[in-house]
């Protein structure tokens, strides 16, 4: 069974989190230099069924897109250029950065170890993909 992808594109850092195949729970997978997740992805598609990919979309609290967004439009794009019968989902990522320090926290997380911008992008990619799932699933 296919698995979704779930991208939470920095412009340094990109988190990324992938569901299990019958796409009930989301993990995080890895968090990789942005400027290599092309080649991540060329790789891990390689070797693993996805038929969706998940993109994280920055949002303002009035509902419009946040600055950010001009980083993650071109690249939204390009991947489906590259992936045409891939199905790119874009999902909205306000507050998930909160929620993965909050999910460190709660989770036991020593506040030298919260530091990790890394593990706070492959927390985001999860929860980005985690309301992705929630949102299809009750469609």
């Amino acid at each position: 069974m296919a698995r979704i992808l779930a991208i939470d594109y920095g412009r340094k850092r990109t988190g990324i989190a992938v569901s299990d195949p019958l796409k009930i729970i989301a993990n995080g997978l890895d968090t990789v230099p942005t400027h290599k997740v092309e080649e991540f992805l060329d790789k891990y598609l390689q070797e693993n069924e996805v038929d969706t990919i998940v993109v994280g979309m920055p949002m303002n609290l009035n509902n419009q897109p946040a600055e950010a967004y001009v980083y993650v439009k071109p690249f939204v794009s390009k991947i489906r250029k590259k992936y045409p019968d891939l199905k790119i989902e874009m999902e909205d990522e306000r507050f998930t950065s909160v929620l993965a320090h909050r999910t460190m926290i709660d989770g036991g997380v020593k506040k030298m170890a919260r530091r990790n911008k890394a593990l706070v992008d492959k927390i985001s990619a999860t929860i980005i993909l985690q309301s992705y799932m929630e949102r299809i699933k009750n469609f």
